[in-house]
């Protein structure tokens, strides 16, 4: 008697080719949500994926919006009498491509080499979409339980209208349990579940020394100049050995799973001569302490430079917080730490920016157990526990707003995706195994 992983594998294999046809042409449409790119190809990415979920025979297909929000796409499969609802999460918008001289093959222009499929969004986050829309095509009538999937619009962007969204579409978005699918495996070979995520705290801080810009051979020596009094901020924030160096931010219990310095390395793309710095585990200073990035310098570029002590320069500072911090709490530490450390009496303003709350999953929820043994059917070896360094902030809402539902964090992206950066690819292979273990779990779920 074939099992029902086996009657789910061949179901997967026999449908994956016209899967793979989706994902192409979803990351053929430039769906970059920054304001600066052309949004009408983020409403036709809503529209192609709205047309994908009736071609499935779901009726119930919108595309709606929150006060001024990009996109989003919710799809309606009621439950039966007594079954759960299950809601499944991914997005659609991407992020800019950047330099196209970075990429080895056309940003979107969906190219195959070695088994992986590149082009912006391959994996970040239209992989995603296709998992849920494969996980759907794959069970068909046996489904047996309510579904609604949302795919958002505007996750690159920090999700804005977010909170607005499910404030006024909460009904629809109620679900005893939710999937995100926006995250990733351990390495490929070996799927993960994502048990916690760092939040994320941003500001900008100026740093001014001078009224106007004046002639630096005539009044540099007594005065430094606002560069250099920023750089001198910025250094205070680690210590010599590079522990975040701010006081009143706290760290969470380290984690158990391991990643050596060599993977790392490697998959960082870490230059030979470069050393690694912070003290504990790797996988603790990446998912459970806080670390701080400048990641932005408004200053006269080397092209147009002259002579001149420049009298104000800003910096942005991308700080991620671990699990149990309060974002608040993190940001008048940062902002008090700054202020403190003014360099010379330099005046130091700090504009608060974005604050997204960390995330700690519990592990043995009924829903965290199906997913455990979906996952291992799927690849045939267990998922491992992970963190992630970044933040996905709305699980943090989903939370508040439905305090009982039980999330699922996962995702089909491995270290080689390079979400974000130039040539993002998702192993097709994986992606094969994505969409038979949501199968699974989605069979699971069913009382």
């Amino acid at each position: 008697m074939v099992s029902q992983k086996q009657q789910y594998e061949d179901r997967v294999r026999e449908l994956f080719p016209a899967l793979r046809a989706d994902l192409e042409s979803l990351v053929r449409i430039p769906s970059v949500s920054a304001d600066a790119f052309d949004q009408n190809h983020v409403e036709s990415s809503a529209q192609a994926i709205a047309q994908l979920l009736r071609a499935e025979g779901i009726d119930d297909v919108r595309v709606l919006r929150a006060g001024q929000s990009r996109p989003a796409i919710i799809a309606r499969i009621p439950a039966p009498e007594g079954q759960p609802t299950v809601l499944l999460y991914a997005h659609h918008d991407v992020q800019p491509p950047g330099d196209d001289s970075a990429w080895e093959t056309k940003p979107f222009e969906p190219t195959e080499k070695n088994g992986r499929l590149y082009g912006r969004g391959a994996a970040d986050d239209k992989a995603g979409v296709i998992a849920h829309l494969g996980a759907l095509r794959t069970l068909g009538s046996d489904l047996g339980i309510g579904v609604t999937l949302f795919i958002e619009g505007e996750e690159e962007i920090g999700s804005p209208y977010f909170t607005q969204f499910l404030a006024e579409y909460t009904d629809e978005l109620r679900a005893d349990a939710i999937v995100v699918a926006d995250s990733a495996n351990w390495k490929v070979g070996v799927p993960a579940l994502t048990t916690s995520l760092r939040g994320l705290v941003d500001c900008v801080v100026d740093v001014q020394v001078l009224s106007h810009a004046v002639h630096s051979g005539m009044f540099g020596g007594p005065v430094l100049d606002a560069i250099t009094l920023l750089s001198r901020l910025i250094s205070t924030l680690h210590t010599d050995t590079g522990d975040v160096a701010v006081s009143g931010l706290v760290s969470a219990p380290d984690p158990t799973v391991d990643y050596t310095e060599s993977d790392f390395r490697a998959d960082a793309g870490l230059l030979d001569t470069v050393d690694l710095v912070g003290s504990g585990p790797l996988t603790s200073l990446l998912w459970t302490k806080p670390a701080i990035s400048i990641i932005g310098i408004d200053a006269p570029t080397v092209a147009h430079s002259s002579n001149t002590l420049t009298p104000k320069a800003s910096a942005k500072i991308s700080m991620r917080i671990a699990p149990g911090q309060d974002p608040e709490a993190a940001f008048e530490a940062l902002r008090t730490h700054l202020e403190a450390n003014a360099p010379f009496g330099a005046q130091v303003t700090v504009h608060k920016g974005e604050l997204g709350k960390p995330f700690l999953a519990p592990e043995d929820t009924p829903a965290m157990v199906a997913a455990r043994a979906a996952f291992a059917q799927a690849w045939g070896v267990e998922p491992v526990d992970i963190g992630i360094g970044g933040s996905i902030p709305f699980i943090a809402d989903l939370l508040e707003v439905f305090p009982q539902a039980e999330i699922l964090v996962t995702g089909v992206e491995d270290p080689d995706s390079r979400a974000h950066g130039a040539n993002e690819s998702v192993h097709l292979g994986e992606l094969h195994k994505v969409i038979l273990a949501e199968a699974l779990l989605l069979a699971g779920m069913k009382r």
